[in-house]
């Protein structure tokens, strides 16, 4: 690189957005997702050794899945390319697994290849992926906001380890703005800036766990702030800060610009319902949908329901839940509940918002008005319980497969009784569990 591209890439650098700037390079940067990342997690240990399998970075944006895999890209050995699935094409990747097979072959040189939207391929087009993750040219790191299970090939799934990112916590978005207002290299702790602690409470919540919103909105209030009057609480602020001591005493003295939270509720540009996808007020109101329905109040279910929606909640969260209350709380009672409530899901996953939100209401009414039993849920949670105590009971040996004669003359299968055979349940009558735990009864007769 020449002196003049290097002042270029320098200029473009000081230049990005802040969300850009602020970007970790290193896991000891990075904020969150301690689940797959932390101390002693597998994924650290890979990163660590350099030995990254393929895989899918699943969460939703702000949560850290480009930032991980460039992480990645200091971290390796390995030759590392970045490629859109947005404006990239099948073609694209076959030159670059054409080029990785050579680097692989002339060089032992391994390609990590993250494919960032890689939901935006089609499934036929992941199939371009699947010789090279499987012979190992390649080291496939795919990101996507959708679930991998509706949107990904699933030979290519199957062989890719699924990696899931959660909306980072308001705690996570706290220390990354407070982080980032002290960074005098990267951020902006160079600048004359006072954040009111309100306003970075605020912004943590309102980011909805998305980095790249708190940023953007962190930086729009100070770039919105410094063109503010006096009146209205910002200053005249045109002269950029100075970087290096000489500078500092060449230039006049500037007053701190402060950050309040009304100037920050007006850079995230649009209103907030009072709902955190990620903290408190998030699972209060999911618990009282819940609650709802299961006290069979369907007016209260479709109110809460719709807190949610209208708040910007992810519809396929929401169905996720009405699938599992469909067993846990209606279970036997109504067993056609939990196909009002997978159908539910396929049509959001087809619908999106806001079109779906009709079809959860109808699924929200149908499962509040149904009858109730929790007896599926409760005998789960013994069996649970049972095989924690006792982890390896044998199977009984009539009970066992027996395909060989060694098996039979083992007594595999002896006395089994083909249940068709008989006319009678009392004459058909036999134990299926293991023997000490013949008269455990999880349901109820």
């Amino acid at each position: 690189m020449d002196l003049f591209e290097f002042q270029h890439q320098q200029k473009l650098s000081n230049e990005a957005p802040l969300a850009e700037r602020m970007r970790a390079l290193s896991l000891d940067e990075y904020v969150g997702q301690e689940q797959i990342i932390g101390k002693e997690k597998i994924l650290r240990a890979a990163i660590e050794r350099d030995e990254v399998p393929s895989m899918i970075f699943w969460g939703p944006p702000g949560s850290g899945k480009t930032t991980l895999a460039r992480i990645i890209a200091h971290m390796t050995k390995s030759r590392f390319i970045q490629f859109s699935a947005v404006s990239g094409g099948v073609k694209d990747v076959r030159e670059i697994v054409k080029t990785a097979d050579e680097k692989r072959k002339l060089q032992n040189l391994r390609t990590i290849l993250f494919v960032d939207e890689i939901h935006r391929f089609s499934k036929s087009q992941q199939d371009a992926f699947l010789p090279y993750v499987e012979n190992g040219t390649i080291a496939l790191i795919g990101a996507t906001t959708e679930n991998p299970s509706f949107e990904l090939n699933s030979a290519l799934l199957s062989r890719c380890r699924v990696f899931v990112l959660e909306a980072l916590k308001p705690e996570d978005i706290k220390l990354l703005l407070e982080r980032t207002l002290k960074d005098k290299v990267k951020g902006l702790g160079n600048m004359p800036i006072q954040v009111m602690p309100d306003a970075i409470d605020y912004l943590s919540v309102m980011a909805n766990g998305d980095a790249r919103t708190a940023l953007n909105a962190l930086e729009l209030a100070i770039k919105s702030t410094i063109l503010i009057p006096t009146e209205t609480g910002g200053i005249a602020f045109s002269p950029r800060p100075a970087t290096s001591p000489d500078q500092e005493k060449a230039m006049p003295m500037v007053l701190k610009i402060k950050i309040n939270r009304a100037i920050i509720e007006q850079s995230l540009q649009r209103t907030h319902l009072l709902y955190d996808r990620a903290g408190e007020e998030h699972y209060n109101i999911i618990s009282a949908l819940h609650k709802s329905m299961r006290g069979g109040d369907a007016n209260a279910a479709l109110y809460w329901l719709g807190r949610m929606l209208e708040a910007g909640e992810d519809p396929m969260y929401v169905a996720r839940r009405l699938v599992r209350f469909a067993s846990e709380d209606v279970g036997l009672a109504d067993p056609d509940a939990l196909l009002q409530a997978v159908a539910a899901s396929q049509a959001c996953h087809q619908l999106g918002m806001p079109e779906c939100n009709v079809v959860l209401a109808q699924c929200v009414a149908y499962l509040a008005r149904a009858s109730k039993s929790n007896a599926l849920y409760l005998a789960y949670g013994e069996i649970q319980q049972n095989i924690r105590d006792l982890p390896n009971e044998p199977v009984p040996l009539h009970l066992r497969n027996a395909p060989t004669d060694l098996m039979k003359d083992l007594g595999y299968g002896k006395g089994y009784k083909y249940t068709p055979d008989f006319k009678t349940k009392k004459e058909a009558a036999q134990d299926f569990l293991p023997e000490r735990l013949q008269k455990k009864r999880y349901l109820p007769e």
